[in-house]
């Protein structure tokens, strides 16, 4: 990033900064990617909360981000075990925060979920809430029997469907670019994208658009019939599906594909995903049998005897590869974030799923037209 344009992103932070500066300091743990252009966000985090720690994903650290992080806010590790285990999430809280009046946990991909019930009535201090930034987050704060507090999500936001967009764009274009690593091409190749979602829709949309015979699969019966009616293959039977295509793009945010589906994969089947492995892939319910060779920048093949496939970047979403890069829609949704600290530090919301106005995020996109449409 030109000096000129951090200048411009941190004066942007700034002023949404300003216009939703809570009334109240609250604490804060920011679970984010920390990407070459993410400095200024947390930066913007800092200024409105008292930030105790930032916890970057495991898969999406830039080392020049996180020396630039390191300076002024502590970076620990995340790993979802942290947040599995009651006492080891109530032990690390406290470690930072014990006894804030405030607190809120800034999560992307429902991190705190499985122990936010026991945290907010253990915790000394008091837990205001959470706030989502992924739609498989918001599923794991829905699925929750009982929600002890208020989780606004930003997941569902319309300033998301831009990054959405364009995340599935950049997912077609890692998994073309590693395959032509290799000296494979996307055409003749039948594609199988499992999740027909925002961002399903859109790699969908994008194969197609680039000559590529598309299949979707989706449990969802809705987003089947979105899928027929905008010309798509639509899978009755992903056994099938998978047995047919050469390129699987797993994008549901749960498990795509569990440890018996693989062996229904033709042979040199290439598999890539939009979000972590953990999240979409039962790699562990793989057969032994299978070994692993890495045989290209990025790629590995799984083989046994007259069986393999190929696995883009571990597993992991494919598109950080290349940096997952978005452009400056991606602040949108960061400044969506900002204001939603403020609301949670009002203290009014019932415990349950609660959004941002529809009027904030009007005033969020036009301060975002004023610096980035120019």
């Amino acid at each position: 990033m030109e000096i000129f344009e951090r200048a411009r992103l941190d004066a942007y932070f700034t002023k949404i900064a300003a216009d939703f500066v809570p009334d109240e300091k609250t604490a804060a743990f920011l679970v984010t990617h920390l990407l070459p252009e993410r400095p200024s966000f947390v930066r913007a985090v800092a200024a409105m909360t008292a930030l105790k720690a930032v916890l970057p994903k495991p898969k999406s650290i830039s080392p020049a981000a996180r020396r630039e992080v390191e300076h002024t806010t502590a970076v620990d590790t995340l790993t979802r075990e942290l947040f599995t285990d009651p006492d080891t999430a109530l032990d690390y809280l406290e470690s930072r925060a014990a006894g804030e009046e405030m607190t809120c946990l800034l999560d992307v991909g429902g991190y705190f979920a499985p122990t936010l019930e026991t945290v907010h009535s253990r915790f000394t201090g008091r837990l205001a809430g959470v706030i989502e930034d992924t739609e498989n987050g918001h599923r794991r704060y829905e699925d929750l029997d009982k929600l002890p507090c208020p989780v606004i999500s930003v997941a569902r936001s319309p300033l998301k469907d831009p990054e959405d967009f364009l995340v599935g764009q950049s997912v077609v274009f890692s998994t073309e670019a590693v395959m032509r690593g290799r000296g494979d091409i996307l055409h003749g190749r039948p594609a199988l994208v499992i999740g027909f979602g925002k961002l399903g829709s859109s790699i969908a949309r994008l194969l197609h658009a680039k000559g590529v015979q598309v299949t979707v699969f989706d449990i969802d019966p809705v987003r089947r019939t979105q899928a027929l009616s905008q010309g798509f293959t639509v899978a009755r039977d992903r056994e099938a599906a998978l047995t047919g295509a050469g390129l699987v793009l797993c994008a549901t945010g749960a498990v795509s594909l569990r440890g018996e589906d693989f062996a229904h994969l033709r042979n040199g089947t290439y598999i890539a995903t939009v979000t972590s492995s953990e999240d979409e892939l039962d790699l562990a319910g793989l057969p032994d049998v299978y070994t692993r060779t890495q045989v290209g920048d990025h790629v590995t093949r799984y083989q046994t005897t007259g069986h393999y496939f190929y696995l883009a970047n571990g597993g992991n979403a494919v598109n950080f590869i290349h940096g997952a890069s978005v452009g400056p829609f991606i602040f949108l949704v960061q400044a969506e974030i900002l204001a939603a600290i403020r609301i949670l530090t009002r203290g009014d919301l019932a415990p349950g799923i609660h959004e941002v106005p529809a009027a904030d995020r009007a005033a969020i996109a036009a301060t975002w037209l004023n610096y980035f449409n120019r």
